[in-house]
């Protein structure tokens, strides 16, 4: 007999009940428990930040969390950046407007990362943007335009 665990997780500003295995991840909880899958699975071992979410208001990754471990904490997936009436994220307005996809597989992961980075305050600098965000990888290799959206959001953002 597989043990379960209930939890109630806090995500995108709603509050869910769900009984998983101890050792499930806050990404296969995600988007097998809950059909938010505009979270990615990558690699699932941490290294290519396809996963990217927030966990109050910090990014961590998914693949790497036990979904056990964030029970009491306020869990944000790309799903709940746009505003209650629709209005998308300055950051994931910038990604449209410089076309900083282009796949799009990476792009949940990277736009997370870069709400966070704004939010943190280190996003000056494009050598900064870029070593901030090096932990997200673009297979398609579209880093130049991220760069520009992240910066275009971060010069709003102040």
């Amino acid at each position: 007999m597989t043990r379960t665990i209930h939890l109630s997780l806090d995500v995108n500003r709603h509050r869910y009940e769900l009984d998983v295995e101890p050792r499930v991840t806050l990404l296969d909880a995600l988007r097998e428990q809950l059909g938010l899958t505009g979270t990615k699975k990558g690699c699932d071992q941490g290294q290519c930040g396809a996963c990217t979410v927030h966990l109050d208001g910090k990014r961590v990754l998914a693949c790497l969390t036990l979904a056990a471990q964030v029970e009491g904490q306020e869990v944000t997936t790309i799903e709940g950046l746009a505003s209650d009436n629709g209005d998308l994220h300055p950051v994931q307005a910038a990604f449209l407007d410089h076309d900083a996809f282009q796949c799009g597989y990476c792009t949940p992961g990277q736009i997370m990362s870069a709400v966070a980075l704004i939010r943190e305050g280190g996003a000056m600098t494009d050598e900064e943007i870029r070593e901030a965000m090096a932990g997200n990888l673009c297979r398609c290799g579209a880093y130049n335009h991220i760069v520009a959206a992240v910066r275009q959001a971060a010069e709003m953002a102040r």
